[in-house]
Parts: structure tokens; C-alpha cells; sequence
């Protein structure tokens, strides 16, 4: 199935702008579910009902409010909330490049990918030097009326788009509990670097897939045909106290799987 372009822009770099649209570059594979009616197998629809009433609101009466205390709203029409809406533009304003190590994993969010709106020669250059520079492009732009930041790459000669998240929305590892107990000892350090060095290898994306969804496909299809297919549960692993016994086993493991293969 062919990309669609799903927003169109200009990437914005001093007095030079690019001409691009704007691509999806992940798709949403979850399992989702309609509710039906247990009687008629028809769907449900949801409908706003007061909390303290229990009776039904209708779309006109309801309001939007923000609580800046326990059961204290500030209110908020439709026009104000526009008022506050970031100015509409088309532009990616790239507003500088950094060393790719410098934005932490954590910050990125939505990848999207960039391709050439008209002007081709500009873009793939552009590309190309970004490339060869081994630097990303931080960049702000506004879409359907909401604000982004985002760091722009190079990859195999095209440009790729990631949504950052604000600082805000990001937790420090620094908050983390600190390690409780024992330090591991020389031993167990020796057989964690051991186990390291057993499951080096390449990166493959197809090498990891949603079991849980192709379960749940491969059981509907079957009820679809009128099938009754068994359900087998999945078996737990038993936990292990000792990181001894824990990182002795994974290592006899994966020697008798390199050994087969």
C-alpha cells in the first residue's frame, strides 16, 4: 500500500525553504474490540451522563473546565480556547543542529518521514549534507493547531522526523530508588559480562513480532469459520532467588542453542 502524505510544509533553514510532505511512519497494529449488546450483538454507544444525576448530557450543555482544586473549575469556552491556539504555519524552522548522542533516548516520541514536495534537487541535497554531517536538526513547527518540537535526521538519503517530548513530560533516572542489598560479587559480574558476550549479534525487527496479537488473529479467524479452537494458557516461568543459579542457567542455555545451530 502506497504512503499518503499526511500534512505538507516547508523545512525552513535561514532565508531557504524546502517544499516536503509529511508521512506516517509507524502504523497502529493494536487488537481493538467493538462492545456490543450481549442480546442483539449490535454496538453500545457511549453517551455523556452527569456524575451526580446520573441523567444524560447533551453535547450543547456541556462545558470545558480545568480543575485548580478539588471540585474548583476554571471555565473555558470555545472562543478563548482558540484565542490561546498557536498561530497557523506551514513551516519546519530548523533552529539548530546538534551531535545525535546529545538528545537522550527518552525524548523521542512519533517518528514521521519527510519527502520531497516538487523541488527534489534541494531536498536530497539537503539531506545528503545532513547525512554527511552526522548532525540532527532540532526543528519547531505547528500542526492542526498544535505546537511540536522535534529533532530531524538523515537516513539512507531521506529525512526522518521525530516528535520530542517536552521536558516536562520526561522523569529523570535520577528519581529512580536507589539499588537495595548487596553489591553482585566478582563471580557474578564475570558471568553477567560472560552472558553479554553470548547474546551479541545484529538487530533485526522482524525478529520480534506481537505474539499476543497473532494469537488473538489466528483465534478469531478460526471462530469466523466456524471452528472451536483451544485455548492453551501461557505458562509462567518459575522465579529463581540466587543470581548465581539465575545467570548459570542462562549461560548453559544459550551455549546448547549455539551449539545446534
Amino acid at each position: 500500500m502506497a504512503a499518503r502524505a499526511i500534512w505538507k510544509g516547508d523545512l525552513k533553514l535561514d532565508s531557504t525553504n524546502v517544499p516536503v510532505k509529511l508521512y506516517s511512519a509507524v502504523q497502529d497494529q493494536t487488537v481493538r474490540f467493538h462492545i456490543l449488546d450481549e442480546k442483539s450483538k449490535t454496538r453500545v454507544k457511549q453517551h455523556m451522563v452527569n456524575a451526580e444525576t446520573g441523567k444524560e448530557v447533551s453535547r450543547e450543555e456541556i462545558q470545558k473546565g480545568f480543575e485548580v482544586e478539588p471540585g474548583t473549575f476554571v471555565i473555558l469556552d470555545e472562543k478563548e480556547l482558540e484565542a490561546l491556539e498557536p498561530e497557523a504555519s506551514r513551516e519546519i524552522e530548523i533552529n539548530q543542529f546538534v551531535p545525535p548522542e546529545k538528545i537522550p533516548p527518552e525524548y523521542y516520541d512519533r517518528p514521521y518521514y519527510l519527502g520531497p514536495d516538487g523541488d527534489q534537487a534541494a531536498y536530497f541535497a539537503f539531506a545528503k549534507a545532513l547525512q554527511s554531517k552526522e548532525k540532527e536538526g532540532v526543528v519547531h513547527w505547528v500542526m492542526r493547531k498544535q505546537p511540536y518540537v522535534g529533532a530531524l535526521k538523515a537516513e539512507d538519503g531521506h529525512l526522518v522526523l521525530f516528535t520530542l517530548r517536552n521536558a516536562e513530560e520526561v522523569l529523570s533516572a535520577k528519581d529512580l530508588p536507589k539499588p537495595a542489598g548487596r553489591a553482585p560479587d566478582k563471580k557474578e559480574l564475570n558471568m553477567a559480562k560472560q552472558l553479554v558476550e553470548l547474546l551479541k549479534g545484529e538487530f533485526d525487527p522482524k525478529d520480534f513480532k506481537d505474539e499476543y496479537r497473532e494469537r488473538v488473529m489466528e483465534f478469531v479467524e478460526k471462530k469466523a469459520k466456524g471452528h472451536k479452537p483451544k485455548l492453551h494458557l501461557v505458562k509462567s516461568k518459575k522465579k529463581t532467588t540466587s543470581l548465581d543459579k539465575v545467570l548459570t542457567k542462562s549461560i548453559e542455555s544459550l551455549k546448547k542453542q549455539k551449539k545446534a545451530a
